[in-house]
C-alpha cells in the first residue's frame, strides 16, 4: 500500500482503529492491529525520514523486533550497544556496566539507531501489514460520540483540505505533543521531576576501545547529566539534561555558544569532543517531564510519551512506547471482538502503562543523588542486586525475570546508606527542591 496516500483520495472516511502519530509506538500499534485484520488509519503530521531524539534503544526492543518483522531492517542501520559507561566528577574511575550480566543472559546487547531511519522502518512496516498510513495529515480535533457511537476525527492535509474520519477506537501516539492528553485537560506537570535538554549530533567524536565502541556514555556534571550515543557511520548523539533553571541561564546567548560552554564545564566529555564538529542545529526543550491523569477511556487509549515522559537517562522512550503498542493491540482487539470483556482488558492496558514508568522512575528521580552515584559507581553483587540493577536497565521488567526481591534490597541499601549519610542526604534533598522549580520565559518561578 502507498504510505504517501493524498488528501484526494477521500474527504470522508471510516475504520475500526484511528492511530494519532506515526513514531514507535503509533507505528507498532497500527502494525500489530492491520496484521489481526482491523481497518487501521494513521495519520502523521510530519513527512518521514525526520528527524528525532532519542537514539538509544534497550535489549528488550530486541525481542518487539523480532516480533514486527524488522529485526535485520534495525540491525543493518544499528550501531551495537553491549553495554552502558557512567562517568562522576565526584569519582576517581570509571564504572561499566554490560547487558549480559542481568539476570536474564539471553538479551545482552541492544541498538543505536538513527530515529528518522529507524521510525521510518516501522512505519513503513505498518503500510506493509496494509495500515492506512497517511503522511502530512495533522489531526486537529476528536469528537467522542455517546453511545459507544466511536470518535469523528478531522485532520488537515499538508495541501490545506481536510479529511474527516469516524473510527471506533482512537490510539493517542502524539508523543510529546499529547493531543488528547492537552483536549481532555488531564495532562499535569510531573512534580516529582523536571528537566531540560540541549542537544546536536557531533562528527569525529572518540570513542571507546573495542567492544565498548558503542557504550552509551552518561556523564555527570554540576547541573545535571550528558549523554554520548555512538552512531552508525562515525557520528554521534550529545546531549545535556539539566536542571531549568541552567538552561534559562543563557538569556540572549546564542543556543549553540550556549550549549558549548556547557560541554566545557564536564571535562572527559570535553576531551572525547576536542576533535569532534556539530552536523546538525543545536535544539533545546524545556521543563518537559509531565503525565496524564489517565491511560484510556472506553473508545481510547494513550500511548507511549501521548501519557507520560520523565527523563531520558536510561534510555527507556522507546521500548516503553512500543511495549505500550503490544499492550494496546491486545486491548482494542479485546474491546472491538468482545465488548463485554472491555473493562477487564482496559484494566490490564491501565496495569501494564503505569508499571513501566514507576519501573524507572524511583530510580530517575535520585539519579542525581549521591548516595545513588555511589551506588552505580560501586556496584554489589550482594543477593543478585546488580544483576537486577542490569535488569532494570534492559528494560527487562514486564517478563518474569525474578528481580523484585533483589530490587528492594537495593532500595533499602540506598535509604540505609541515605540515613548515614544523614547531612549529607538532607543538603542534596534541599538542593533538589530548588531545582525542581519550574521557570518561565523571563527566568522567574512558576509555581
Amino acid at each position: 500500500m502507498n504510505t504517501h496516500t493524498t488528501a484526494s483520495a477521500a474527504a470522508t472516511s471510516a475504520c475500526d482503529v484511528l492511530v494519532i502519530g506515526g513514531g514507535p509506538a503509533g507505528a507498532t500499534a497500527a502494525a500489530l492491529l492491520a496484521e489481526r485484520g482491523y481497518r487501521v488509519t494513521l495519520l502523521e503530521k510530519a513527512r518521514h525520514p525526520r528527524f528525532h531524539i532519542g537514539e538509544s534503544l534497550l535489549p528488550a526492543n530486541l525481542p518487539l523486533f523480532e516480533r514486527l518483522g524488522v529485526a535485520d531492517a534495525v540491525e543493518a542501520i544499528g550501531m551495537e550497544k553491549w553495554g552502558a559507561e557512567f562517568v562522576s566528577p565526584w569519582h576517581e574511575h570509571k564504572q561499566s556496566f554490560e547487558f549480559s550480566d542481568a539476570m536474564d543472559k539471553s538479551m545482552p546487547m541492544a541498538y543505536h539507531v538513527r530515529r528518522a531511519e529507524f521510525d521510518e522502518i516501522l512505519l513503513r512496516n505498518a503500510s506493509r501489514r496494509n495500515a492506512r498510513v497517511v503522511e502530512g495529515c495533522q489531526v486537529r480535533d476528536v469528537d467522542f460520540l455517546p453511545d459507544k457511537g466511536g470518535a469523528r476525527v478531522q485532520a488537515r492535509h499538508d495541501d490545506g483540505s481536510i479529511e474527516t474520519v469516524h473510527a471506533r477506537f482512537v490510539l493517542d501516539a502524539s508523543g510529546r505533543e499529547t493531543f488528547l492528553g492537552n483536549r481532555l485537560k488531564s495532562k499535569r506537570r510531573n512534580r516529582k521531576h523536571n528537566s531540560s535538554a540541549i542537544y546536536a549530533h557531533f562528527s569525529g567524536a572518540k570513542r571507546n576501545p573495542g567492544k565498548a565502541a558503542g557504550d552509551i556514555t552518561i556523564y555527570w556534571f554540576e547541573h545535571g547529566w550528558f549523554w554520548l550515543i555512538p552512531l552508525a557511520g562515525g557520528t554521534a548523539s550529545v546531549g545535556a539534561v539539566t536542571w531549568p533553571y541552567y538552561l534559562k541561564s543563557r538569556n540572549k546567548k546564542p543556543l549553540e555558544q550556549f550549549f558549548q560552554e556547557t560541554i566545557a564545564l564536564c571535562a572527559p566529555l570535553s576531551e572525547r569532543l576536542k576533535h569532534a564538529q556539530p552536523v546538525s542545529p543545536v535544539e533545546a526543550t524545556g521543563n518537559y517531564s509531565y503525565v496524564c491523569e489517565r491511560t484510556h477511556g472506553s473508545n481510547y487509549l494513550l500511548l507511549g510519551d501521548a501519557y507520560t515522559f520523565i527523563d531520558p537517562v536510561f534510555s527507556s522512550g522507546v521500548m516503553l512506547a512500543m511495549q505500550s503498542a503490544f499492550a494496546a493491540a491486545d486491548a482494542v482487539d479485546v474491546c472491538l471482538r468482545y465488548p463485554q470483556r472491555s473493562a477487564a482488558a482496559l484494566k490490564k492496558f491501565d496495569r501494564t502503562m503505569r508499571l513501566g514508568p514507576e519501573a524507572f522512575s524511583w530510580f530517575i528521580y535520585r539519579v542525581t543523588n549521591p548516595t545513588m552515584r555511589d551506588m552505580f559507581m560501586q556496584p554489589r553483587n550482594v543477593l543478585r542486586v546488580k544483576e537486577a540493577l542490569l535488569s532494570v536497565l534492559a528494560g527487562d521488567i514486564y517478563g518474569r525475570t525474578p528481580i523484585r526481591g533483589p530490587l528492594l534490597l537495593f532500595k533499602g541499601l540506598y535509604y540505609a546508606t541515605s540515613l548515614l549519610n544523614f547531612r549529607r542526604t538532607l543538603k542534596s534533598w534541599r538542593a533538589r527542591q530548588r531545582n525542581l522549580r519550574v521557570v518561565d520565559e523571563t527566568g522567574a518561578t512558576v509555581d
